[in-house]
């Protein structure tokens, strides 16, 4: 019977070069419970963010049974469920692994993919990537050799729009107007058909890269090799696999997501914080046909292809009743934290609530706002935003993060002081 294991916490990778490791990663999962101030945390992977009625169906239920409830969106599109028994894992794992959502014990935590959420909904994209979902995810479990990828690995299918292609993956798939795929690291062009294959070649070279590094890797970025090194080492793997491919510039991306509202067939709903409680949880599952899309965002798009517009406008109500973002003039889809105290040990403020407490201040600022109860920054997003760190003997330190930007600074004594934070560090 599948179980699950605690382990203790860690700290989230940093961007950084050349980081060595000197122990084994410990990064949660469905089968490897994490120990927090709240109780046992497990992360379920949802590659793309996509689930059926069913499965988040059987999330829900393993979230009332077994944890504090609700459940908790990730900047992947996974799922974290909360305030979990530590010896839960073997029940955790059965309820999952009935519904599907444990196709590969070994693989369950590799299974990192974040996907263009409205790839085939809005019409806006060049292809639709659930193929390429389809064949990675298959590929993946499929691969002794994916087993030893680090749980903090990502990879991105980009539907060409640009928008899961700025999220900073180890490995890309963006799909170009010619009907093929671009693919980085290597920077080369492949077939449409050899893009799930020519993405798992990529990773598995970077296996190869890391083992030659001491210490260990877990993601490119941390890798001690020139970038323009590793592309061809990846070319002439995809040469020896038969892989066709074509040197090839990428383009430009974006880091923001779908707005709330009605979009193309789809419904699109923020989610404060990534928090959801049951009810809600309920309601979206209710309201959907057969699926969820999940966004690294911390949204949900809902498919809602051959509804009449009466039917539309009134799911829409529906979960705007529920407490879910609709209005794409809310300020919470530009707002963001880490869970903060009392559930980590380590953050310095109940940042959730002050990030709540100040939304109306938030308004004022010309960039995302992300919340953080220590410097770790966990879940923080990528691109541009200001980061609102708590310090250790209390207040915050606010600090833009625009890169190729020097960074502007200010501090405030409490969220009360937001306004006057933002006036500071903007003006």
């Amino acid at each position: 019977m599948l179980a699950a294991v605690s382990t203790p916490a860690v700290p989230s990778s940093p961007q950084a070069t050349a980081v060595s490791r000197d122990r084994g990663d410990a990064c949660p999962g469905t089968l490897r419970l994490h120990a927090a101030d709240d109780g046992a945390l497990a992360r379920v992977r949802l590659p793309g963010g996509v689930l059926t009625v069913r499965q988040a169906r059987a999330l829900g239920e393993a979230a009332r049974l077994l944890g504090d409830g609700d459940l908790h969106l990730t900047s992947r599109g996974n799922v974290q469920l909360r305030g979990l028994d530590g010896g839960c894992g073997a029940e955790l794992a059965a309820l999952l692994g009935a519904a599907g959502l444990l196709p590969s014990p070994e693989h369950e935590r590799v299974r990192n993919v974040v996907a263009s959420p409205l790839s085939g909904l809005d019409g806006r994209g060049l292809r639709d990537v659930r193929p390429w979902l389809t064949g990675l995810d298959a590929a993946l479990c499929a691969s002794g050799r994916a087993r030893e990828l680090s749980g903090r690995f990502l990879f991105a299918l980009d539907d060409g729009r640009g928008d899961v292609a700025g999220l900073g993956a180890d490995v890309t798939l963006r799909a170009t107007d010619d009907g093929g795929a671009w693919l980085g690291p290597g920077g080369v062009r492949v077939s449409a058909q050899d893009a799930p294959r020519a993405a798992l070649v990529a990773a598995e070279t970077f296996l190869d890269a890391a083992r030659e590094t001491t210490g260990r890797a877990w993601r490119i970025s941390e890798l001690a090799l020139p970038r323009k090194e590793l592309a061809d080492r990846v070319r002439l793997r995809l040469t020896a696999a038969g892989i066709g491919h074509e040197e090839r510039t990428g383009s430009t991306a974006r880091t923001d997501g779908p707005a709330p509202g009605v979009t193309g067939a789809a419904l699109s709903a923020h989610i404060p914080l990534g928090r959801l409680s049951a009810g809600q949880w309920s309601t979206l599952t209710a309201v959907a046909d057969d699926e969820l899309r999940l966004t690294p965002w911390r949204g949900v798009v809902v498919p809602v292809p051959g509804r009449s517009p009466a039917r539309v406008a009134e799911s829409l109500a529906r979960l705007s009743a529920a407490g879910l973002v609709t209005d794409p003039d809310s300020p919470w889809p530009h707002v963001g934290a880490c869970v903060g105290h009392p559930g980590c040990a380590k953050s310095h403020s109940d940042v959730r609530a002050d990030a709540a407490y100040a939304l109306d201040a938030a308004r004022l600022s010309p960039l995302p706002l992300y919340w953080s109860g220590c410097e770790r920054r966990c879940g923080r997003p990528h691109g541009d935003r200001i980061d609102v760190v708590a310090a250790e003997g209390g207040g915050y330190r606010l600090t833009t993060a625009r890169p190729g930007r020097e960074p502007r600074t200010a501090a405030m004594t409490d969220a009360s002081h937001l306004a006057a934070a933002l006036a500071a560090i903007t003006s």
